[in-house]
Order: structure tokens, then sequence, then C-alpha cells
């Protein structure tokens, strides 16, 4: 039997790198055996059995053979305990079903966290503004500098309950739905029907569960990419999770579709904003496969490699389990990392709104500096600006723009989305700008806590500057063809 197992992983092309080397350095020290296995491998190939489908063959034998033994010591009551789990999976993982329900259960989540989410983030934009203002009260009282006050309370601390109120109420539901999906054993069905689709693009289909994860955060996908054993195919999938747009940039989104889409009343106009919004993260998702395509032909060119995708059986979600894996080990770990670099982000903004040479502030000046460019990609120097300021972490990219349009010297509450599109049309924006400024939103650079994950996961800045320049180039590019295209039509009217 041993020797029947070596002959067949001999035969597999798909092994793994190390075990291939080490069965390549017994070969090499037996000629007659290598002779073999190349007559071997030619004898398959004119039999019409490739590599892939051979590993299929080995690993379905494998498993029927391991079926068997349970059979003979395993005794159930029921005749057939996997019946219902085969028809869920012929609805779940089906050719014809598969793909349809998977997007609308995304859409599902999303209309179940966004509209979920709305009051406890006002709530909670509240209870810290109110914290805010008697901190700020605390300092008049112990006169303290007004610049002090000003960099810590209106800066740091402001900043901070932005990224909190934006950031948690959504994390506190998308990471519950996601991890019952999780252990419902819904997920693993994601994964074999985007399968094909990833091994298209010559990587590996567990990207499709990191590129999942990465709709709760893009840090927290690239952390998941550990469960890919290709080198090659693990870096593919951390420099592509970005396309998929984290929990920071769906306010930004949403805030668009509503107000320059959909309008703001009724909820008829809510379910055109999810399945707005649903359009734009598939397109990102296509992205996803585009530019891992891509990769593969180029910077990480290979061989995609096979993987045993296990199907567990449907399970009950143990909902106590459920809060404390979603809410400590994702919820808020991701909540601290964004606010440790968020609150200096808040310091940093403060000091470059506040400070001026000449008429000018630093702000305005860099706005100004960057417009004639901006334009060209149908933003404007005050949204690049609010992007580049916002790469600590991309929820306060709205409030940036707002009081750079205001010139109030510290972020705003934007108040009602009516009153936030006047505002944005008073500064010039069209249709075209809010485009614009999606594509922008869903493709450029990474926030840095996602920069530093890729870092500490590559552990080389080469990758990590291209994880950085890969999205950033090709929202430019994308922004530029629908401005260049805006610019046309108005052009004929």
């Amino acid at each position: 039997q041993n020797s029947r197992y070596i002959a067949l992983r001999l035969l597999d092309k798909t092994l793994p790198p190390a075990l291939r080397d080490a069965f390549s350095a017994d070969l090499e020290a037996d000629r007659f055996l290598a002779e073999e296995m190349d007559a071997a491998w030619r004898n398959l190939d004119a039999g019409g059995i490739t590599p892939e489908l051979l590993a299929d063959d080995i690993v379905t034998g494998l498993v029927r053979t391991a079926e068997e033994i349970a059979g003979t010591v395993v005794h159930s009551r029921k005749k057939d305990t996997s019946l219902r789990d085969r028809r869920l999976d012929r609805l779940f993982a089906s050719r014809l079903t598969g793909i349809p329900i998977m997007l609308f259960m995304l859409a599902l989540i999303l209309w179940i966290t966004l509209s979920g989410a709305n009051y406890p983030s006002d709530l909670l934009s509240r209870l810290l503004f109110r914290l805010q203002d008697g901190i700020s009260q605390w300092f008049l009282a112990i006169g303290a500098p007004e610049w002090l006050r000003g960099i810590l309370v209106s800066g740091a601390f402001r900043v901070l309950c932005w990224v909190v109120s934006v950031m948690l109420p959504p994390m506190a539901i998308f990471f519950p739905l996601f991890t019952l999906l999780e252990q419902f054993g819904y997920l693993p069905r994601v994964a074999f029907n985007l399968d094909h689709a990833f091994q298209k693009a010559k990587t590996c289909g567990k990207q499709a569960l990191t590129m999942c994860m990465g709709f709760g955060c893009n840090a927290v996908g690239v952390t998941g990419c550990r469960i890919i054993d290709s080198p090659r195919e693990r870096l593919i999938a951390m420099l592509t999770n970005n396309f998929v747009p984290c929990n920071g940039r769906f306010p930004t989104l949403i805030a668009i579709i509503t107000m320059f889409c959909v309008g703001t009343a009724g909820a008829i106009q809510q379910i055109y904003a999810v399945l707005l919004l649903t359009a734009v993260l598939v397109f990102g998702i296509l992205m996803t496969f585009l530019v891992s395509r891509a990769l593969s032909a180029t910077l990480l060119k290979g061989i995609p490699s096979s993987f045993t995708l296990e199907l567990p059986p449907y399970r009950r979600p143990r909902i106590g389990q459920v809060l404390v894996r979603s809410v400590l080990d994702r919820t808020l770990f991701v909540l601290g990392r964004a606010a440790v670099i968020a609150a200096p982000a808040g310091a940093v903004i403060w000091l470059l709104a506040n400070t001026s040479v000449g008429d000018l502030s630093l702000l305005s000046q860099c706005t100004h500096f960057l417009d004639p460019f901006a334009k060209l990609l149908g933003l404007d120097g005050v949204i690049l600006t609010a992007f580049i300021l916002g790469f600590p972490a991309n929820e306060i990219v709205i409030p940036i723009i707002i009081m750079s349009y205001l010139s109030t010297g510290s972020l705003q509450d934007p108040g009602s989305l009516e009153a936030l599109r006047t505002l944005f049309v008073n500064n010039g924006w069209t249709l075209t700008t809010a485009v614009c400024t999606m594509l922008f939103s869903l493709m450029h650079w990474p926030c840095s806590t996602t920069c530093f994950t890729i870092w500490k996961e590559s552990r080389s800045v080469k990758w990590t500057l291209i994880s950085i320049a890969l999205p950033t180039i090709l929202g430019m590019f994308f922004c530029f063809l629908v401005a260049s295209g805006g610019r046309l039509i108005q052009s004929f009217f």
C-alpha cells in the first residue's frame, strides 16, 4: 500500500513545491525510476488524462475509500444522514443557482448591515461628541493652550470619534453575519462556486475566502491569505484584496450613491442603493479576477496549484461562539488597530487645516496644488487631498471634504444627505464627479493598516509598494476614462 501511495504521489504533478523537491531528490539518484516516470506521464498524456484530472481522481479515490472505512465502523439511526446536505448543495453549489444565490446573500448582508448600522452609528456619534465637548471644557478649565486643545481634542480625539462611530456599528453587524455563514458551512460553498473563475485567473480557489474577508476589513483579508499554501498565489491574493471595499469605504460609496443616483426618501430608494452598491462590489470582484490573471501572466508567473476543498456538513451555528469570535477576535481587533493610526492622523489633519502660510492654510495650498491633476481624473483638489489624508482610515474621507469646502479647520458633521448634496453641487460636483469619486474610492491605495499588514505578511517593501501602486494606477486610469467620456458628452450638449 505504501509503494502504491508513493507511486500515485510521484504521478501527481500538482504536489506542493516542498514535496515535489523531496521526491525529485530521490529520483535524481535513480535514473531507471525517472525514466519509468517519464514513460508513465507520456502514457497519461496519450490517454487524455491531464495532471488536474489525475489529481482529482486520486482525491476522489481517497475520499471514497475513507467513506467505505467509515461506513463499516460508524452507524446511524437514519438511513441517509447526508441527504439534507446534498439537497442544499444542489441549491447553493449548483452551476445554475450557486452564483445568483451568492449575489443575493451579498446584497442581503449589505442591506442588513447598512440598515441596522444607521441608528447605532448616529447614537454612538452623539455620545462620543458629547464626550468631546466635556473634554474640551476640561482643557479650558485647566487653562491649556488653544493649540494643544485643538491638536488633542479637535484633531486627534474628533477623528477618533469619527472612526469609532462609523466603523463599530457596521462591523458589529457584518462580522457576526459573516461568522454565521462560516459556521453554517456556506463559505466553503462560495469558494467552490468561485474556484473555477480563480483557476482561470491562474490562482487558488481559496482566494475566494480571503476576498470575502476583505469586505469586512482588507487587513483581515490579507491576514487570512495564510490559508493559501503557494507563496505565489498567497502574494497575488494579498495584492488584489484591496479591490473589494472594506467597511471603511462603504460610507463614502453609500453617501454618493444615495445623493446622486437614487435619492434619500423611501424604502424603494434604499433597495436601489443596495443594488447599486452590490453592482459596485461585483465590479470590484471582476477587477480582482482580471488583475490576478494579469499578475499570473507577468510579475508572478506560475501554474495554479490545486487544492482539496472539503465541503463540511451544514451545522447549526452557535450564537455565543459567533458573538465571541466576531466581536472580540475581529471587530474590536480591527477597530483598535484603526484607532491607533487614526488618532495621530487627526492631529496632523488639524495642523494642516490651521497652519497658514500667507493667506492660505497648508490644507488649502495642498488642494490648490493638486487641483489641475485631479480635474483630469474627474475629481478636484479637495477630493484628492481627502483621499491622501484619509490614508490612515478611509472613514474620514467625506468629513475632510466637508471641512475643506467649509474651511472650518476641523472635521464637521455632514448633517443630512440633502444638505451634503447641496454643498457638493455648489462646489462643482456633477454626476461625473460622483462616479469618478466612487471609482477612486473602490480603487486606490490601501489604508495604512492594510499596508502595514501586507508588509508584515510579505516582509517585502517591494511588494508593499506594488500593492499601493497597482490599485491606484488602475483607479486613475478608469477615472480618466470616465471623466474624458463625461467631457466628450458635455461637448455635444
